[in-house]
């Protein structure tokens, strides 16, 4: 094992400058150009007027590796890492951001330490290192520079090691792009089959989202907002039932960063309990975003800050999804939103909300297409690959290399 500063030495300190008010600074790249895959996005770079001298080691080059020195939250820690793969001596980087190059890339391959740093951020081993002030989160910096060990192996074998996480991202993102793809198959079959769901051009009934709930409700639907608060005992560790929060539709993950309740808990919040196939949609912050519930083969209850619907055996709800994922849909739900600061929806509203109800054998034939939009969807995950598809198998161990000679 090598220790980082041993391979990069201190991280250098970024620059944030003044204004740029004449349009002839300095690109300077920040926290939000980061990407959780450790790839930078230059769509929103700014540029900043940056008269401080001797500041030349600081442009970025090929190989570098720019760290997160404060940001983060409670849920993600500070210290994510992206690799600059941009033009030579253009960019700098701002001050809530350092700078580590490798000193001797003839013994460490910078992909291969790159990578390291990655895993071990997806690890959580930055955690360790963080302090906290005014409610940033702060890496200790040079205490994890000085600490953080890297495992030595030869540079053809560093090498080859990158090769094949870059591979295995290159798989990732093409397998991204054909999700995409088939995501956009579905919205233009929705027109083909039913028009512009904002002019009706087949003359469909058109009915008020009311029309089509059996049930909506929320967690405050149990009770009093007192009698639920002193019921709601939401844990980290496992329990009998999962409580759903928004966070795990965002992130299409109910197995990691999960909340549970008890059996008494999820028994008195009967009116919330949910099963697979309800919609769901954000009534605080996201306000109008929406999901269909997967199925998860256990008990579930509704989090807060959400409304559940069932709907009648008017309407199936694939269709009644994408209607909603219309331009017209989104539009009418955007019009249910309230708040400046922050965005509320409200079951109230929901309801006035003018649904188009094609017949039911065209709904149908409607839902016939997506589910075999779904197979093959799930083919994707199962393409090249022995056993099924491995979507984020770099990100546990670089270091140890985790069985990448299959693939």
């Amino acid at each position: 094992m090598a220790k980082l500063i041993e391979i990069t030495g201190k991280a250098l300190s970024g620059e944030w400058g003044k204004d740029d008010e004449t349009g002839n600074g300095v690109p300077v790249l920040r926290t939000t150009n980061f990407t959780n895959e450790g790839i930078i996005d230059y769509n929103s770079v700014v540029t900043r007027t940056i008269t401080k001298k001797n500041i030349g080691e600081k442009f970025l080059r090929k190989g570098d590796i720019i760290i997160e020195k404060s940001g983060g939250s409670d849920k993600f820690p500070v210290g994510r890492v992206v690799y600059f793969d941009g033009d030579d001596n253009t960019y700098l980087f701002n001050n809530f951001t350092g700078l580590l190059r490798v000193k001797e890339p003839k013994m460490w391959y910078p992909r291969y330490v790159f990578y390291s740093l990655f895993a071990n951020y997806k690890r959580g081993g930055t955690r360790m290192f963080e302090n906290k002030t005014t409610g940033l989160h702060n890496l200790k910096t040079d205490d994890y520079v000085s600490r953080y060990e890297v495992t030595e192996i030869d540079m053809i074998e560093q090498v080859s090691v990158c090769d094949k996480l870059d591979k295995l991202y290159e798989i990732i993102n093409e397998r991204k792009q054909q999700l995409e793809l088939l995501d956009e198959l579905v919205k233009a079959r929705f027109v083909e089959m039913f028009g512009d769901a904002r002019k009706n051009p087949n003359k469909y009934d058109t009915v008020s989202f009311i029309d089509i709930v059996e049930y909506m409700g929320d967690i405050g639907s149990n009770g009093a907002n007192k009698v639920v608060v002193d019921h709601l005992d939401m844990k980290d560790k496992e329990d009998y039932a999962m409580m759903v929060r928004f966070t795990n539709f965002t992130k299409n993950d109910f197995t990691d960063d999960v909340k549970y309740v008890s059996k008494e808990a999820y028994d008195f919040f009967k009116k919330s309990q949910i099963f697979g196939g309800e919609l769901i949609i954000c009534k605080i912050g996201s306000a109008g975003q929406n999901y269909v519930m997967p199925y998860l083969n256990r008990p579930v209850s509704l989090g807060l800050n959400q409304i559940m619907v069932r709907i009648k055996d008017n309407i199936l709800m694939p269709y009644l999804y994408q209607y909603l994922h219309t331009d017209y849909g989104e539009f009418l739900i955007s019009g249910c939103i309230n708040g400046a600061v922050t965005k509320t929806i409200t079951k109230t509203e929901l309801k006035k909300i003018p649904v188009m109800l094609p017949p039911m054998e065209l709904q149908r034939e409607f839902v016939a297409f997506v589910e075999q939009v779904d197979k093959s969807k799930v083919s994707l995950y199962y393409k090249n690959r022995k056993g099924g598809f491995p979507p984020l198998l770099f990100i546990y161990s670089v270091t140890t290399i985790i069985n990448l000679s299959d693939y």
